[in-house]
């Protein structure tokens, strides 16, 4: 008799389980295939394209013979000055782009190099509740200690540093404009947090991709005095830009701390390919007008969201920014099972706020990733 090979699991993977949305896109896709329509509301994609510029860069730099080979773990020159002009005019910050940018595989790669880069066993970090399942997932794989702080209405999802018990602490993960809330901290906000992480030796770390999206003044954390002692930021073009397929992200850190964040990340990679990087810098020169031309477009659909929240009995606050709506079910009512009722009896899907941590249990998350064709033909769905 042969018996079955059954390797055991790592035991990093204890506590991390598959995705919620890769389980959910699944169930989708089974509603599809039997033959169900479902619009989904549920996935903060981009619809559309880049602008026309950038992928005319990524053809031609494309067409060429020299273009192919392996890159540099630290990124294109280009690229990396991009990103250093991109922060100087957008948030008037001074970054050096030889020694203080590193062009990432989109920010989610970043959050993993810099828990694998700075986590021993134990080692606590502070995550947002609700917040980003990613930012729980790579603590734990690190072998870290996913620590919640409280994030809820009533204290306008901020952190309530008072409350929060340094000891132990070695990182903490912030996330402005958050997600799912679509919550804005201004500067003396992100000061604040600045000062307490400085007092207790806390690396802090914000991530910061939907800066842009909805968002009239947009902030960086690199601007905040003291920073660049105790804190990293990442950012993105996958929002901001449409690309999120693309996966090309930054970090902007002090140099001792992209030297230290190198040292992981160049044993798991070899750079992205080069036509990518450059079609990114053309990305990163758009002017503002490209930014007002997309955040038009997301305003007419906050509109429709909003009305759609409104037939479902959802409550939400406005000058929310990033793609999303945010909103609270009335009392009583479980996300999950509002979610698969609107699922399966209305073919619509919306993201359960519980998937984002135990504060976002009565609240519920739509996307403004659809056109508005799509959006309203959810509103007369929801109405009937």
């Amino acid at each position: 008799m042969i018996t079955k090979f059954a390797p055991s699991l790592s035991t990093r993977l204890n506590g991390v389980g598959e995705y919620y949305f890769s389980r959910k896109l699944r169930e989708i896709d089974s509603l599809r295939a039997s033959g169900r329509t479902i619009i989904s509301l549920g996935i903060g994609s981009p619809d559309m394209p880049p602008h026309p510029s950038v992928t005319e860069r990524l053809a031609a730099e494309s067409a060429k013979a020299t273009t192919h080979g392996y890159q540099s773990y630290k990124g294109a020159v280009e690229l990396r000055e991009a990103f250093a002009e991109w922060y100087g005019r957008m948030f008037g910050v001074e970054l050096n782009p030889d020694k203080e940018i590193m062009p990432l595989i989109g920010s989610k790669e970043g959050i993993m190099h810099i828990c694998m880069t700075y986590l021993n066993a134990a080692d606590k970090v502070l995550v947002p509740n609700p917040g980003y399942p990613t930012y729980t997932s790579a603590v734990t794989l690190a072998g870290g200690v996913a620590t919640p702080y409280d994030l809820n209405e009533d204290n306008g999802y901020l952190p309530e540093l008072e409350n929060i018990d340094p000891s132990g602490v070695k990182m903490m993960i912030i996330n402005y404009p958050h997600m799912p809330t679509g919550t804005v901290a201004s500067l003396e906000q992100l000061q604040r947090i600045v000062n307490f992480c400085r007092k207790n030796s806390i690396l802090l770390l914000n991530d910061n991709p939907y800066g842009f999206i909805r968002n009239a003044q947009p902030v960086s954390l690199m601007q905040v005095e003291g920073a660049k002692e105790v804190a990293m930021e990442l950012n993105s073009l996958s929002k901001s830009h449409n690309m999120a397929g693309w996966r090309i992200g930054m970090l902007a850190a002090s140099e001792q701390r992209i030297t230290e964040v190198l040292r992981f990340k160049s044993n798991m990679d070899s750079g992205m390919f080069l036509p990518l990087q450059l079609a990114a810098a053309t990305a990163l020169s758009l002017g503002s007008e490209w930014y007002e031309k997309q955040n038009s477009l997301y305003y007419r659909r906050e509109k429709i969201g909003e009305q759609i929240f409104d037939v479902l009995g959802i409550e939400y606050s406005q000058n929310q920014a990033g793609l999303f709506l945010w909103g609270r079910l009335p009392e009583g009512i479980d996300c999950y099972e509002f979610c698969d009722k609107l699922l399966y009896e209305k073919g619509v899907f919306l993201t359960p706020g519980a998937v984002f941590g135990s504060n976002g249990t009565r609240y519920m998350r739509l996307s403004l990733c659809a056109t508005e064709e799509v959006l309203l033909s959810v509103l007369n769905i929801v109405k009937q």
